[in-house]
């Protein structure tokens, strides 16, 4: 009989409003805070002080560090850890996008490990780092419930993938309404993100019976309301749907692990700064053409929940249905269409390729890529 583990945070919050909670539930890791949060966007939208009146209504200090970039670096990291041991703090609350919280959980990590964060670029960090409280302000990334953290390393040009349970947040709140004020992009590219997870991860090498539930009800609530959510930012129920979505999308992924898009999409965001979710979002079609002979069934199963009808369809045109319905989705949010519109250069494509072949994901890809296949791959969408 085969052993799985399934790994998730302590206590889940969600609901409009329930950032109120989040001063109780700090409370009960200490007394100081670390608000780990980026340089604008939490404080134009009310987010922060929502969070810091919380924090501070239950008589607790709170140190802000609002100095996180759109892609956490190792220089943010270092920066924000030093701080957190020379102020004493006993745990971190995460406000924002995935950068954000990404950026808390690799502080969190480096306030009890040894060594710099680069050292664990390919070792499962151990020791359990500073409790975080995560509360995301977008709906795509999963980061508040998962295993891993991306931080990038400016001087290698790489995008480092570190985790372990050691990171996993404590406490994950999702509040709808935090999520309001996302621009359309944000809402779209983020939404692509959440849902490239959920894709990734049901058809994962690694996945089992609990990833592949959540992964498959993922994708059913993504794909019936991202579109909503673009079309409608104050659509409060698609707004919490997406929350609920992209989280089960976190769950799916952080114990399946993700594959080649995000091995493809990695170099993009290193290289040209392109946002994460809207990378995966340009590339979750074409790899999804490439994959679906090695993974037909499952992607029967993935146009079934994304409402598509199979019935008298062979397995090979109900697989087919699934790569129509996930690009016809990706047209339907009005993201960029192409790598050159994003700025990615074409002479650079095969760093891009080699980069995203030595990537761990690739391991738990359905089907196997050759170097030339992933060219081939960033070519279609150039």
């Amino acid at each position: 009989m085969s052993c799985f583990i399934f790994q998730s945070p302590v206590k889940v919050i969600y609901g409009i409003d329930s950032t109120r909670a989040v001063g109780k539930e700090a409370a009960n890791y200490g007394k100081k805070a670390m608000l780990v949060t980026g340089r604008n966007s939490s404080k134009k939208t009310g987010a922060l002080s929502k969070v810091v009146d919380s924090l501070k209504e239950n008589n607790l200090e709170v140190l802000i560090f609002d100095e996180v970039e759109s892609d956490p670096s190792v220089k943010t990291v270092r920066k924000g850890t030093e701080k957190a041991k020379e102020q004493g703090v006993d745990f971190i609350v995460a406000l924002g996008g995935g950068s954000a919280l990404d950026a808390a959980k690799g502080i969190s990590a480096m306030c009890t490990n040894a060594g710099d964060i680069t050292d664990y670029e390919k070792i499962t960090l151990t020791k359990m780092g500073l409790p975080v409280i995560a509360i995301p302000t977008t709906a795509g990334t999963g980061s508040e419930i998962s295993k891993f953290t991306i931080i990038t390393d400016t001087e290698r040009k790489i995008k480092m993938l570190i985790g372990g349970e050691a990171i996993i947040p404590k406490v994950a709140i999702l509040d709808p309404s935090l999520t309001i004020m996302m621009p359309k992009n944000v809402t779209a590219a983020t939404g692509m993100d959440a849902l490239t997870h959920a894709i990734e991860a049901y058809i994962s090498r690694a996945s089992q019976p609990m990833t592949e539930m959540y992964a498959l009800k993922a994708i059913e609530i993504i794909s019936k309301n991202l579109p909503k959510a673009v079309l409608d930012g104050e659509n409060i129920e698609a707004r919490q749907n997406m929350l609920i979505g992209q989280m089960y999308a976190g769950f799916a992924f952080s114990n399946a692990s993700v594959a080649l898009v995000h091995a493809m999409a990695r170099p993009l965001g290193a290289y040209f700064d392109v946002a994460h979710g809207l990378a995966n979002a340009l590339l979750l079609p074409k790899v999804m053409e490439f994959n679906r002979p090695a993974c037909k069934e499952k992607l029967v199963k993935v146009a079934i929940a994304m409402g598509e009808k199979v019935d008298g369809l062979s397995e090979n045109e109900g697989s087919f249905a699934a790569v129509k319905a996930i690009n016809n989705l990706f047209l339907e949010t009005g993201l960029p269409k192409a790598l050159k519109e994003v700025g990615v250069l074409k002479e650079s494509i095969k760093d891009l390729a080699r980069d995203a072949l030595e990537s761990g994901s690739v391991l738990f890809n359905p089907r196997k890529p050759s170097l030339e296949e992933i060219i081939n791959i960033y070519e279609k969408i150039y």
